[in-house]
């Protein structure tokens, strides 16, 4: 007879399948018989978990894109709650991707699922769908945030928010320092970070705007993969903007964020690890017209700042060039007013030590508290 599923953990894409991967380790350590199923990526599918679907199937970038893929996605959301309702794991942990997770998690409490709901990286209500709070009420369990205010957004709902720290900030305090890598990039040569992106679209539209920052600069460049699969397409765009960068692999992309002097990164997590590394970042986001204006004026997405960094201290630490706003002019004029700019740098590296204090909070154990949900 075929084990119960103890948890089933549902990744949509790559940064939640390394945070998965993570917390499955944690909790394998933990409780060494614990059966767990998901729909995960290639972190996901090293552990020694059931994978009931691969999570690229999910994969989709852009308003836009997602509108063509709606077909396809409504298959697989209505397969993917069917495993579920067959395995009645004790809870189904949902990791960030709320458009996906949340209808998902919402359908399931309407059907009459026995589990626990649990989401883990609060959906952005702080800035945008604060309609969403209610929803959530209805359709989890617990909520598992990254930031320590998100707490207090869930004080006067019927929905319990847990701080369980910060996974960028956890592995950048874990992070060593690696002298080999240091003795490749003396301290005396100015080095500059390139970091696309960790979707082959991304990269696409991202590593051009990226590169033409860079030759202003006119510094030795290193650029970082998040994904060696990735090597090829990054070689043929050097190739063809006639750049030359060094590239580093997965592996070596903290040591990099260490080391670099300034960086430009396309907007993500990877802004928030770089500014806990304190290293001065030129964000910016290349989207299609289409995508910005459903945002803009069919989902009234308009705020100040979009980069996780200045959302944080509701300023702009980190310079981000959105959409419309990321084009050849501002590009040249960040560039000499950010990056090229000492004052500018230093009054950055002052205000980068204002976020990571905010995420100093005393945390819960994430892996424990999951286990305490799921009552083994």
């Amino acid at each position: 007879m075929k084990k119960p599923v103890d948890l089933l953990i549902i990744a949509g894409e790559p940064s939640g399948d390394a945070h998965g991967q993570k917390l499955i380790q944690n909790l394998k350590k933990a409780r060494p018989s614990l059966h767990i199923a998901a729909v995960g990526g290639p972190n996901i599918r090293k552990e020694e978990v059931e994978i009931l679907l691969p999570m690229e199937k999910l994969s989709v970038m852009g308003f836009f894109d997602v509108f063509l893929a709606l077909p396809r996605l409504i298959y697989l959301w209505r397969s993917l709650r069917k495993k579920i309702e067959t395995l009645q794991p004790k809870a189904v942990l949902f990791i960030d991707y709320p458009e996906f997770n949340l209808r998902l998690a919402r359908s399931l409490k309407k059907r009459g699922f026995s589990g626990k709901n649990i989401h883990y990286i609060c959906p952005s209500v702080w800035a945008w769908g604060k309609k969403r709070i209610k929803i959530m009420e209805k359709a989890l369990d617990l909520l598992l945030t990254i930031f320590p205010f998100e707490e207090d957004l869930f004080t006067k709902s019927s929905l319990t928010a847990c701080y369980t720290g910060n996974p960028s900030q956890i592995a950048v305090q874990s992070h060593k320092k690696n002298g080999a890598f240091l003795e490749k990039y003396p301290s005396n040569i100015p080095l500059l970070g390139l970091f696309p992106g960790s979707r082959k679209k991304e990269i696409i539209r991202n590593l051009p705007w990226q590169i033409r920052a860079a030759k202003k600069m006119g510094q030795h460049a290193a650029i970082a993969l998040s994904d060696k699969k990735h090597q090829k397409l990054i070689e043929n765009i050097l190739k063809k903007e006639e750049f030359k960068a060094d590239l580093i692999f997965p592996e070596e992309r903290f040591d990099l964020m260490e080391r670099v002097d300034q960086a430009i990164a396309t907007s993500g997590t990877v802004t928030l690890e770089l500014a806990l590394f304190s290293t001065p970042t030129l964000v910016v986001f290349a989207i299609r017209t289409v995508d910005y204006l459903i945002a803009a004026k069919c989902l009234g997405i308009d705020l100040p700042f979009y980069c996780i960094v200045n959302i944080l201290e509701e300023k702009a630490i980190f310079p981000e060039l959105f959409g419309p706003n990321l084009t050849p002019s501002r590009i040249d004029y960040w560039t000499k007013q950010f990056l090229q700019n000492p004052q500018a740098l230093a009054r950055c590296k002052e205000d980068l030590e204002m976020v990571k204090k905010k995420l100093t909070k005393k945390s819960a154990s994430l892996s424990k508290r999951i286990l305490l949900e799921i009552g083994v």
